[in-house]
């Protein structure tokens, strides 16, 4: 393994050239719609499609649309113009998703802010406005992901790339999305019933993060590329299995990182009743009195902060905060084995990229 200085220094310098190219597209496609959606559609419009635009501008790391433009460049790809398009456009089919992510999770905060349901909730009241203000919230909001993600179907049809490519491209998205919607729909399910195998936890960890995270942005920018089946069907097990591994360490920060470093409350994934790697382990591993603490505790919205500690440390005394650092490690050992099989087919940065990015997962719980 390289020095872990160095990996993690040129992986994240990358990652922010990137996140500064997508950033600076954002701006400026921000500006034109804002001022384009008063011009044609009145203010009404103008607050729906505030609202999504601030949740896109707030950015994070761009980890999805960095692949898109990744995936790009590694298979040959020379038209930055292009492929930053491409990227503005993943984005934007994230930020839908994160509107729509947040209002079933009826959650508060999102990257240190209001989530667009609430923000919107506030203006009802604030204007004064007849009826129910979560209800307009939820409405509105719903509204402005819509908008969002179709323009964002408009940008994929009008890049300035062979019609083939395109077709591809959008059959690749509208499969990924669909994946997304059923993994989604396990993760509430799981949330609610009695049982949950690891068949279902699985469904989710694949279907609703790796596929759309990892999978979907590397053969997005790929086949932009001109890359065939063959060299897509290459990076999948690699994508699959970081994707799985992103999303465990993602719920142990989830738990034990803090506010400023995932943005929204650490008792936010216990109040929602959320079945993680580290829930379903603690469950399946802890004495009958904790497993019915719990079991309480699942789902709790009144959740109060000594509740939530005694949760953590049932996570830790179980085993169940090790076995999940042990189950991350595991998935980018496969992802790495699998990168270095076609390490031929990529450019040397490229490859770069995607190794000391596994890498990274790992260093996000230590």
């Amino acid at each position: 393994m390289k020095n872990s200085t160095k990996t993690s220094s040129g992986f994240l310098v990358q990652l922010s050239e990137y996140k500064k190219l997508i950033d600076e597209d954002i701006n400026q496609y921000a500006k034109q719609v804002r001022r384009s959606t008063l011009q044609q559609y009145g203010s009404s419009a103008r607050l729906e499609i505030d609202a999504y635009l601030d949740i896109l501008g707030r950015g994070g790391k761009r980890i999805r649309g960095a692949l898109t433009i990744l995936g790009y460049e590694m298979s040959g790809g020379k038209d930055m113009e292009m492929i930053v398009q491409a990227a503005r456009a993943v984005e934007m089919i994230h930020a839908y998703i994160l509107i729509i992510d947040d209002i079933q999770d009826r959650s508060l905060m999102r990257r240190g802010d209001k989530t667009a349901h609430i923000k919107l909730a506030d203006y009802h009241l604030k204007n004064e406005l007849a009826g129910s203000s979560d209800h307009f919230g939820i409405s509105i909001a719903l509204d402005s992901a819509l908008s969002g993600m179709h323009a964002a179907q408009m940008i994929l049809a009008n890049l300035n790339v062979d019609e083939e490519l395109k077709l591809k491209v959008i059959s690749i998205i509208n499969l990924t999305m669909t994946v997304t919607a059923h993994g989604q729909t396990y993760d509430i399910m799981n949330e609610v019933v009695a049982d949950v195998s690891q068949e279902d936890l699985d469904r989710v960890l694949r279907w609703k993060t790796a596929h759309y995270t990892f999978l979907n942005p590397l053969h997005v920018g790929m086949v932009l590329a001109g890359a065939d089946c063959q060299a897509t069907d290459a990076i999948t097990d690699y994508a699959i299995n970081t994707g799985i591994a992103f999303q465990i360490t993602d719920d142990i920060i989830g738990v034990f990182g803090s506010e400023q470093e995932t943005g929204k409350s650490p008792m936010d994934d216990i109040k929602e009743g959320k079945r993680t790697v580290l829930a379903m382990y603690a469950l399946n591993n802890s004495s009958s009195a904790d497993k019915n603490f719990l079991i309480q505790m699942l789902g709790n919205a009144n959740l109060t902060p000594a509740e939530f500690q005694r949760v953590k440390d049932i996570l830790v005394d179980t085993g169940a905060l090790d076995n999940a650092r042990i189950s991350a490690n595991h998935y980018i050992s496969v992802a790495l084995e699998s990168l270095q099989k076609e390490i031929q087919r990529w450019t040397p940065n490229g490859v770069d990229f995607l190794r000391d990015m596994a890498e990274f997962m790992l260093k996000r719980t230590n």
